[in-house]
């Protein structure tokens, strides 16, 4: 075995491919392309997507490149992520991969994002301006504890100043938005 081989294949694969199908699922349920039989199912795909990272997780701790490799620890942030009905689940899972960036053994800002999306998702400020959200008047940053150091919070964590993020995440948003039919589309990899 090589250094750039994961330890467990297995689950990277999984993770992988779960992650993809959800992207997959959260884009046509964001532009809203599905019915309510497909919505019923999307989140029934949801739950079953978060008992399975909530298994790897109780098996291995966080799902890190030594383990799964870099692709799939991303999968895995990407479920954490998006695992929005279980609050205590993500808490949780916040924990586990800042241990794992201590560890050397996840990115950084992997944890800023899900640390900023619980925060949000408990109605509290989050701290590194991760987390957008579409408004009528366009894409908006969510809340965030003391605007004036955002910057130098960002940059802690190896993130692009605010101003650059929100630019980028309007200029996709726009570029979206011509090249959809649909009203609502997708702001993925914001921040």
């Amino acid at each position: 075995m090589t250094a750039a081989e994961p330890l467990r294949p297995d689950l990277a694969r999984e993770l992988i491919a779960r992650a993809t199908k959800s992207a997959a699922r959260r884009a046509k349920r964001v532009r809203n392309q599905l019915d309510a039989v497909q919505l019923g199912q999307d989140r029934h795909a949801d739950h079953a997507d978060t008992k399975i990272l909530r298994r790897i997780l109780a098996e291995h701790d966080w799902p890190g490149r030594r383990l799964v490799g870099a692709e799939a620890a991303r999968a895995a942030w990407s479920l954490a992520l998006h695992a929005d009905d279980e609050p205590d689940f993500q808490r949780a899972a916040t924990t586990l991969l800042e241990r794992a960036v201590q560890d050397g053994d996840a990115r950084i800002q992997h944890w800023a994002h899900l640390y900023d999306r619980t925060l949000v998702n408990s109605g509290r400020p989050q701290e590194f301006g991760t987390q957008l959200v579409l408004e009528a008047t366009g894409v908006e940053l969510c809340l965030v504890r003391a605007p004036d150091s955002l910057d130098q919070r960002r940059a802690s964590v190896g993130l692009s100043p605010i101003a650059v993020a929100l630019e980028t995440v309007r200029r996709r948003f726009a570029q979206d938005r011509q090249a959809s039919d649909s009203s609502t589309v997708v702001l993925a990899g914001a921040a």
